[in-house]
């Protein structure tokens, strides 16, 4: 399953109700302002990196930089442009849009 989360991790729990449901194996996509919790020393990053043990986590790379934290991209999150977003709606059979 693909997860998509697009709130940011400081104004919703979105992304901690997602990291805790989502199934081994599963893909999370950060988006919009849920992409500040794929950068470097964030307060979140020690469960992005955590739950990376067991899902694939990706960030639109658009979003980063619009948001001028492209530089600041944790180790094994992967960054995808919208083409990349289209490709891993096609690869999941279900995807799951956190609000």
């Amino acid at each position: 399953m693909l997860h998509i989360v697009n709130k940011s991790p400081w104004e919703r729990n979105a992304l901690d109700t997602c990291l805790r449901l989502a199934t081994k194996g599963s893909a999370v996509l950060l988006i919009e302002d849920a992409v500040y919790a794929a950068t470097k020393g964030s307060a979140v990053s020690a469960k992005v990196q955590a739950a990376m043990a067991n899902l694939k986590v990706y960030a639109l790379a658009p979003d980063m930089e619009a948001r001028g934290v492209a530089g600041r991209v944790m180790e094994g999150v992967n960054l995808v442009d919208y083409n990349g977003f289209v490709d891993l709606v096609a690869e999941h059979s279900n995807c799951q849009s956190w609000l």
